[in-house]
């Protein structure tokens, strides 16, 4: 009789398990009614490790252009693709990907080009290839704002992001 109320406990646990591991998955809330592709919210269960990324900045992409010049680094959606592909990069070599960022922040610095005003068209072009894709559904909650400068003249774009290890 011991044993077998010892058995339906450990039975009873055991059913729980699966619950319990559903129930601590990152919970992604989309915006209502929009298809714009941010996240309005993100939950993050107890127990995750949050990893958060300093700053990243675009890499040279003409080295025979000056390298304080924005010809160096290209426009906005270059450099925004250069600053993904860098995050990228770097969340691998922790053992995370895109799919685990829940947090972005954007600096955009003003574009010669755009009459000093950031190119957020240009952002969202670069960010559209990594974020919101078929391969890539996992959308993270962002802010984008303009900034006066970055700590080079050539900069237009830097992201910061914080993922979780699931």
């Amino acid at each position: 009789m011991k044993s077998q109320t010892v058995s339906l406990r450990l039975l009873s646990l055991l059913l729980l398990v699966p619950a319990v591991a559903s129930a601590a998955d990152v919970i992604r809330h989309k915006l209502p009614n929009s298809t714009f592709p941010i996240a309005a919210a993100v939950e993050v269960p107890a127990g995750k490790t949050l990893v958060y990324l300093s700053g990243k900045v675009p890499s040279v992409i003409d080295s025979k252009a000056a390298n304080d010049s924005v010809a160096a680094y290209g426009n906005t959606e270059a450099q925004t693709v250069s600053v993904l592909n860098a995050i990228r990069d770097q969340l691998s070599g922790l053992g995370l990907g895109l799919g685990d960022v829940i947090k972005m922040q954007v600096f955009l610095v003003g574009d010669p080009a755009n009459s000093g005003r950031m190119d957020f068209a240009g952002f969202m072009k670069g960010y559209t290839q990594f974020f919101g894709t078929r391969e890539q559904p996992n959308l993270p909650v962002r802010s984008a704002m303009q900034v006066a400068a970055l700590a080079n003249p050539g900069f237009l774009v830097e992201i910061e992001v914080t993922a979780v290890r699931r």
